[in-house]
Order: C-alpha cells, then sequence, then structure tokens
C-alpha cells in the first residue's frame, strides 16, 4: 500500500534520495506523492498523481537541508487529492508527518484538536498527528518526546516518520506496519521497504511493533516505548540493486515471469539433494508436526496455499486452508499440535499476520512461509522459510507464486518425511522445463484472437485447481476484465448459464484429469464458447480445442507449476494489447499492510 522513505545525510542531496526511494515504491500502489524537507524552515511538496507528477512540480531551485521524509498515498480516508496527499503540517508549518496504516481513534482525537483551534486542510487519519505534536510542542516538551506523546495516543496500525524545521533528524516509530532502517557510507536511510533504498545501501535494521528510532547523519538510534535504547542486528540484503530494475523489458511483470527459472533455483538450492533422494530445508530442522496443518493467507498466497494443503493431504497429514481474514481460531478447532502456516509474499500482508498472532496466542506452532528476510511474519512465527524469489516488483504476483509452489513442494516432504527420486528428480528438472514454456510459448496469438472477450473462464481438476483461480485472478488484476476460475466439475453447478461464444474458456489439461476436464470441454463447446487447452498432452486434446497451449510432462505435482506459466503470459498480453498499466494496475497494491 502506501510507501514511506526517509533520509538524512548529505546536505543538497536529500530531495533526489527522496524521489528515486518514492521510485523505488511505486510498485506498492498509490495515488499521490509528497515530499519534505527540513531546512532552517520546511519546503513541503505535494501532487496527486503518479511520482513523475511530483517531480514536475518541484522548484527548480535546491531546496537544501540534510533531512527529510517522502511518501506515497493508497487513499483510505478522503480520495485522492493535492491537500490529501502526504506529508501533513501542522498549523504552525514546523513539523511535517508521513504514515502508513489506520489510525483508528482519528476522529476521536481529530474533535479534540478543532476543539482546542487546530485547523485542519485535509480529510485523512494522518493529519492528526502532526497536530498532536505541535500540542506538545506547546506545552515545553523537545521535538523527539513530543513525537513519542503523539504516538502514544494513536491507536491501530501505523508507521509514521516526522521531521522539524531546523532539526537534522527523522523520528520514526512503527506499530502492526512495516518500517526498515538503511544504514549507509553518506547517509542514513528508513522505508516501508527495502527496495526504496537498495541502491544506497544492503545493510538494515528491522524495526519490531513498539520500537522508536532518531536517525541523523552521524548514526540510528533505536528506542523502545520507555525511550530504553536497544541494541539492534544489523543484517545484509542479498539483493543486487539490478534486481530491482527491469533489466530492458517492457514492465516489471514481464521481467519478473522470465525470472522463475531462477528464481525457482534459488528457492531449491541446498535443499534438494539428488544423490540421496531427499529434500531438507535447513531453517525447519527443529519443526514437529504432530497433528493437523492450517495453512493462512491472501490471494495469490491463497492460491499456492491450496496446492500446498492438497499436497500434504496426499502425504496423509490432515491440512486446511483459509482465508486469512476469515480465520477465526474461536471458531476453528486449533490446539498446541496444531501447525498453522502463513503464506505471504512480503511478510507484511496485516490479515495473515494477525491471524498469525491469533494463532499464536492458542499456543499452536506457527510458520512464516515468506520472500522477505525479516518481514512481520517472519518475526511473528516459529519457524520460517524463505522463497528466495529475489525482489519482485510488478503488483501481480508472478515469480513468487511459483516459487510459493515450489517451497510448500518441499514442506510437504519435510513434514511428511518420506521423499522419492521421483519427486527429487521433478524438482531438478522444474527450472529448465519452464525456460522451455517461456522459450516455445504461442500466447500472443491467443490474445490477439480473445482480446475482445466478454469475460475469460479457467478451468482445472485437483491440483491444477488452484491454477485455475490463479490464473483468473491474474486476467482480472492487469486486465480489468471479468475473469473466474473454477474447479471443473462446479462449471455445471451454475457458472455454465453465463458461458458464450464472447467467453473464452482456458482448461487445464494435464495428467490424469484429462478425460473428466474434456467432459466440461464439450460442455463449453455445446454453447459455442471457444477452448484455449493447456495441457501435456496435445495429441489427445488438440482435436478439442481453439488453441493449444503446450507445457512439458512434469508429473502430477509439478505439472501445474509449468500451467501456471502460460496462464501468466495470456493475462500479461492481453493486458499488453489492451494498455493496462500492468505493473501498477488501478486500486490495488503490492503489500496490503490493513486488515
Amino acid at each position: 500500500m502506501c510507501g514511506i522513505i526517509g533520509y538524512t545525510g548529505t546536505d543538497g542531496g536529500v530531495v533526489d534520495v527522496l524521489m528515486t526511494g518514492l521510485s523505488g515504491l511505486e510498485y506498492r500502489g498509490y495515488d499521490s506523492a509528497g515530499i519534505a524537507v527540513a531546512n532552517s524552515s520546511l519546503a513541503v511538496h505535494k501532487k496527486q498523481g503518479e511520482v513523475s507528477a511530483l517531480e514536475g512540480a518541484l522548484p527548480d531551485e535546491s531546496l537544501g537541508g540534510v533531512a527529510g521524509i517522502g511518501h506515497t498515498r493508497w487513499s483510505t480516508h478522503g480520495p485522492p487529492s493535492d491537500a490529501n496527499a502526504h506529508p501533513h503540517e501542522d498549523c504552525t508549518g514546523k513539523v511535517a508527518v508521513v504514515h502508513n496504516g489506520i489510525i483508528e481513534n482519528y476522529q476521536e482525537l481529530r474533535t479534540e484538536l478543532e476543539a482546542g483551534g487546530h485547523a485542519f486542510t485535509s480529510e485523512t487519519d494522518t493529519e492528526v498527528i502532526p497536530h498532536l505534536i505541535e500540542t506538545a510542542i506547546e506545552t515545553g516538551a523537545t521535538p523527539e518526546e513530543a513525537f513519542r506523546e503523539a504516538v502514544h495516543r494513536l491507536e491501530g496500525s501505523y508507521a509514521v516518520a516526522a521531521v522539524f524545521s531546523g532539526s537534522e533528524t527523522v523520528y520514526t516509530a512503527r506499530n502492526e506496519s512495516p518500517l526498515v532502517l538503511g544504514i549507509g557510507d553518506e547517509g542514513h536511510y528508513l522505508a516501508s521497504d527495502v527496495p526504496a533504498f537498495i541502491e544506497y545501501t544492503d545493510l538494515v535494521v528491522y524495526l519490531e511493533d513498539g520500537q522508536f528510532a532518531r536517525i541523523n547523519p552521524s548514526g540510528i538510534v533505536v528506542t523502545d516505548e520507555q525511550g530504553a535504547v536497544v541494541e539492534t542486528a544489523v543484517e545484509t540484503i542479498d539483493w543486487d540493486p539490478e534486481d530491482a530494475g527491469k533489466s530492458g523489458y517492457d514492465h516489471y511483470m514481464l521481467k519478473e515471469i522470465y525470472e522463475q527459472p531462477k528464481a525457482i533455483r534459488q528457492c531449491l538450492r541446498e535443499r534438494v539433494h539428488e544423490l540421496e533422494g531427499s529434500v531438507t530445508v535447513d531453517e525447519l530442522a527443529e519443526l514437529e508436526c504432530g497433528g493437523p496443518v492450517q495453512f493462512v493467507a491472501c490471494g495469490t498466497s491463497y492460491h499456492a496455499a491450496l496446492y500446498g494443503a492438497r499436497l500434504l493431504r496426499e502425504r496423509g497429514i490432515p491440512a486446511q486452508c483459509f482465508l486469512a481474514s476469515e480465520y477465526d481460531v474461536e471458531s476453528i478447532p486449533v490446539t498446541k499440535e496444531t501447525v498453522v502456516v502463513g503464506v505471504t509474499q512480503s511478510g507484511e500482508t496485516a490479515d495473515t499476520v494477525s491471524a498469525l498472532r491469533a494463532a499464536n496466542r492458542t499456543g499452536a506452532t506457527t510458520l512464516a512461509l515468506t520472500n522477505v528476510v525479516g518481514s512481520s511474519a517472519a518475526r511473528e512465527c516459529d519457524h520460517v522459510m524463505y522463497i528466495r524469489a529475489g525482489p519482485e516488483i510488478g503488483v501481480a504476483a508472478t515469480k513468487t507464486f511459483a516459487s510459493q509452489q515450489v517451497a510448500l513442494a518441499m514442506l510437504s516432504r519435510v513434514l511428511s518425511e518420506e521423499c522419492s527420486t521421483e519427486f527429487v528428480e521433478g524438482l531438478r528438472d522444474l527450472p529448465d522445463q519452464v525456460q522451455r514454456v517461456l522459450d516455445g510459448s504461442t500466447v500472443r496469438a491467443v490474445a490477439e484472437a480473445y482480446e475482445d472477450a466478454n469475460a475469460y473462464f479457467f478451468i482445472g481438476r485437483g491440483y491444477n485447481a488452484p491454477v485455475a483461480l490463479e490464473g483468473a485472478l491474474k486476467m482480472k488484476e492487469i486486465t480489468y476484465k471479468h475473469a473466474e476460475g473454477f474447479a471443473a466439475g462446479e462449471l455445471k453447478h451454475g457458472p455454465l448459464a453465463l458461458v458464450t461464444e464472447k467467453t473464452p474458456v482456458f482448461a487445464l489439461l494435464t495428467g490424469s484429469n484429462i478425460s473428466k476436464t474434456l467432459g466440461n470441454v464439450k460442455e463449453v463447446e455445446a454453447r459455442d464458447a471457444p477452448v484455449v487447452a493447456v495441457t501435456d498432452s496435445p495429441d489427445e486434446v488438440g482435436q478439442y480445442a481453439d488453441y493449444v497451449l503446450e507445457v512439458p510432462e512434469a508429473g502430477p505435482w509439478f505439472t501445474p507449476i509449468l500451467a501456471n506459466i502460460q496462464l501468466q503470459l495470456v493475462s500479461y498480453w492481453v493486458a499488453n494489447r489492451m494498455g493496462r498499466s500492468i505493473d501498477k494496475p488501478r486500486n490495488l497494491a503490492k503489500s496490503v499492510t490493513v486488515e
């Protein structure tokens, strides 16, 4: 969702760092942007629209200063506008604040502040913060004391940062919203996510809930809620700055689709042992599974979790999958023997983190399966397994979905303590097979043929059912066209009423499920719907389809991963032909950090 960047360092270089950081956070989804630079006074500039619009509105002369904050806003309280954009100021213009999250008691605070004579200029919940700081300053508090007093009055989730006129310090704090600090040679940074400053440093400190930090050119000091200094661990991010660039591709999404062979290799590295025919994950060495497994996830991660749950059930382990927003430990049996697995690319998805916290309170064992080292989910759980996909900038998840599937496949063998040579060989071959799909795909002809469709249906059985759901989600996200995914057998229980000659049906026809799914194909063909078969058996199914998208034979566990690659490409090329904003689809955010 919203993005924060902060910097203290080289005199005169603040604006460049802030603007670079905002560009690095564009993938999170936003509708306005702004910066504040502290000098003898505050220079605040903000604009509705993209970062480029803000850049065009900045003055030609240098703003100077050594401290500043920036923000990309995704609207919650109040529509997109210049006035509602961050940063927000107090009545005196001496403090500016940026904020991610939701302040649940903002209306109560606003009413109190307005009664005290404070004038508000926006509809946002955030604006109460600078006015609370102003009130504390008026009573004699120092800037740091005033910032703490204001934050202590907030209820809800927040990552907040503030700068003061005449100061070289940025003050920041977090509660249930991510913040990471960066330690550089020429300055120090804070941000919602590492890509905001990866160009400048790979040394980071992750703030915990309830912690505060003050950042100035000489260093970073982290304190607890009472103000006591906290010792922090400095971690190194294993990303090349070029990983966060487009590398010549037109869109991040296309680049990330083509990065999937590399991402899968990284996920498998040192975990798959071909000679022994085994899978080991060192970070899960202490994990014991004596009871049922419950997956909690949202969106694309939920579809990966459905795949993982089926893998576990196949191994004799009871496994269920829950939408994290619907996970209720009061009505769902959770015991100390239960293993609750949170699947989340960012590790910051609010609903998933909340579900994991609820599971922790029951005494269940918790495991985070995530892409981001040091994320909230990783720190919240008893165990963590990283998918190692590298930075994913496009809002629509692609390479992280494939890496989640691969990680869950390995997890199924770790928890069941059983593996086979066939399974290990399948994992070994997977990156090369993904590359074959990418090199030989004919999806552009399909995109051209069905660009003008009224709707798109995706059907599959078994391990292909979650892939059908994911294929439909990708089509919705980046084309803005209506798309639905179904377990193939459900098509005739209602959705068939929607099928017309303008409703292409993408049928996942692989493995042992081909014959039954072909029955569903014939049902839609009888209604004149065009059919696109995604299959590892083109000779068997080609006569029933208008188009065939081939995948290699990879067995029941891994063929769905290959089939999904074709569906990602279909969505991309349809969206490309329609001129959509592929990397930043409307109304969506990369990391959904509010419930």
